[in-house]
């Protein structure tokens, strides 16, 4: 049976990757993208990174090294892709001004989906109970907060890497599963290889889930013996940033290549059957 279009609203940011996000998206046959709301850059870690005190070199490099990377894997196409998702920019944090809630809710979508976004408060989560989605960038519930694809390469966990699509509810990162897919790694790769390679499948994977909406149940997360791995922006340091790119330079990569079925056996995916596969590096 023919699915129907589905109309939906985006909440994301405006970096790059974002821009491949809501274009990819609203280029996907079956979505109609009624609005996204872009926001800003003003909260984000390069402006975090700016605003402290002292030079942080590697920091910096490392943040440069990654719009770099962005622009190898977008770039071109974010250039010459057409724009159907009729962006409404936006200052960061200001996704919960009323002002915007109440074009939110007046607009009705099918389904609301977020990727970078600022942390939703408010009435949007229990007014769009059940069509509200997010996806964020790393495991639920092992890995919250910030740079949850960056600290599991920094602990050397490179099995950790992936994105949790959920049903938005009130907490950080706590909302219940719909399905989760794990980064694609390959001998050589970067940091900005491995995330940016991650980006490029979410688009499709998020595509499915709206066209599939309604039908796909909720998945509590798992439950841990210990309490997951909770990390904030401002724990981005020069430290950990250098640990990182020893990890790599001592064969992080090719280790867990070598070990990846016992590695990834050990972190299981919580996956819905409607959705099919998943990337793997089998």
């Amino acid at each position: 049976m023919t699915k129907s279009t589905k109309n939906i609203i985006i909440l994301t940011a405006n970096g790059l990757r974002h821009q491949f996000f809501r274009k990819s998206l609203a280029d996907i046959s079956g979505i109609n993208v009624l609005r996204s709301y872009c926001e800003g850059a003003e909260n984000s870690l390069e402006a975090l990174v700016e605003k402290s005190e002292g030079l942080k070199t590697l920091q910096s490099r490392h943040l440069e090294a990654r719009n770099s990377s962005e622009q190898d894997f977008f770039g071109s196409w974010a250039e010459v892709s057409d724009e159907k998702s009729r962006p409404k920019w936006i200052k960061g944090g200001q996704i919960n001004q009323q002002e915007h809630i109440q074009d939110i809710i007046d607009l009705n979508p099918d389904v609301i989906v977020a990727y970078g976004c600022s942390w939703i408060k408010g009435e949007l989560i229990p007014h769009f109970k059940g069509r509200f989605l997010n996806v964020h960038l790393g495991l639920s519930p092992y890995y919250r907060g910030a740079g949850t694809n960056y600290w599991p390469l920094v602990n050397g966990e490179p099995e950790y890497v992936g994105a949790t699509f959920m049903y938005l509810d009130a907490g950080l990162d706590t909302g219940d599963i719909i399905h989760q897919i794990r980064a694609r790694v390959l001998a050589g790769d970067s940091p900005h290889d491995i995330g940016n390679r991650l980006i490029e499948e979410i688009p499709k994977a998020y595509a499915a889930i709206i066209q599939n909406a309604g039908d796909l149940p909720p998945m509590a997360q798992p439950a841990l013996k210990e309490a997951g791995r909770y990390y904030r922006n401002k724990d981005f340091g020069e430290d950990n940033t250098q640990k990182l790119y020893d990890n790599f330079k001592q064969g992080m990569v090719e280790n867990y290549l070598n070990d990846y079925a016992a590695r990834v056996q050990k972190v299981p995916l919580v996956i819905n059957s409607i959705l099919g596969a998943v990337p793997d590096n089998a």
